[in-house]
């Protein structure tokens, strides 16, 4: 119990994690694992307060989250890093004694498990490097801040000018048709679109990234186009006979698929001109 509360601690309090001699300045290490193999130095990081990070797999089917993501970098002198199974077991028990869920491990390569703390979903992942380098990914889940809200207006303008309008604020769970909360105010703007154009019929395309089968992109992104035309002929009211809902899985991407960024533009919903 006295362990894990100082690790709740510790994430609540990022001042708990110091940079330690030698590492790159900036650097430190995550407060879910406060200590480190010795004399490994953290040669590279990153923080994102929002993105994602797609796990390795060796018994269960690839996963990404999404969330503030913390990337470390480890390294010892050169011929002197520690055995893959010593890495793997290293992370492997830490998360095991915060209480963690080990989701999958391969002990001559990776560990990942999924601990929650303060209600908080937290996802680790340490990869054992050749050289005895190790990589870190934690991911706290949390929801994007919509900065960005496109408008009725804006919508109309670009179906003026292109034909069709993609509508990022339409928001879903990995592999999942339902649409969340936060969807309701990008659907709002697209029942005032068809509101102040009573003549105006759509086509709601669906859109997914290349990752997984494309058979299970076909299908999912025409269950979320469908789920957009149900809520606005429910919801929002809008005649049936105006819209109509398909999905193009990741025949259509705006993006290169190699990076998350573009990955993260190829999912979307688009509103195309009858």
């Amino acid at each position: 119990m006295k362990t894990r509360l100082a690790v709740l601690a510790a994430i609540l309090c990022p001042t708990v994690a110091l940079a330690a001699p030698g590492d790159k300045p900036g650097c430190a290490d995550h407060p879910l694992f406060p200590t480190r193999l010795p004399d490994y130095k953290i040669t590279d990081c990153k923080v994102s307060e929002y993105d994602s990070v797609r796990f390795l797999k060796m018994k269960q089917p690839e996963r990404t989250e999404e969330g503030k993501v913390t990337y470390l970098f480890y390294q010892r002198p050169p011929n002197q890093g520690a055995s893959a199974l010593e890495i793997v077991r290293n992370y492997q028990n830490a998360l095991t004694k915060i209480g963690a869920t080990i989701v999958d491990v391969d002990e001559r390569h990776f560990v990942y498990g999924k601990v929650v703390q303060a209600d908080r979903e937290i996802w680790a992942q340490a990869e054992a490097r050749p050289g005895g380098m190790i990589r870190l990914y934690v991911v706290e889940k949390k929801e994007m801040a919509q900065h960005i809200v496109a408008d009725a207006a804006a919508f109309s303008n670009d179906l003026k000018a292109t034909g069709h309008v993609a509508v990022y604020g339409l928001y879903f769970d990995t592999a999942k048709p339902e649409l969340k909360p936060e969807s309701t105010p990008a659907l709002q703007e697209v029942a005032k679109l068809l509101a102040s154009d009573p003549s105006l019929k759509l086509w709601v395309v669906g859109h997914t990234d290349s990752v997984g089968a494309i058979d299970a992109n076909m299908k999912l992104s025409q269950a979320r186009a469908e789920a957009v035309v149900a809520a606005l002929t429910t919801t929002h009211k809008i005649a049936p006979a105006r819209l109509r809902g398909y999905g193009v899985g990741p025949l259509a991407p705006v993006a290169s698929n190699a990076a998350e960024d573009g990955r993260a533009k190829n999912r979307r919903v688009e509103l195309v001109k009858q």
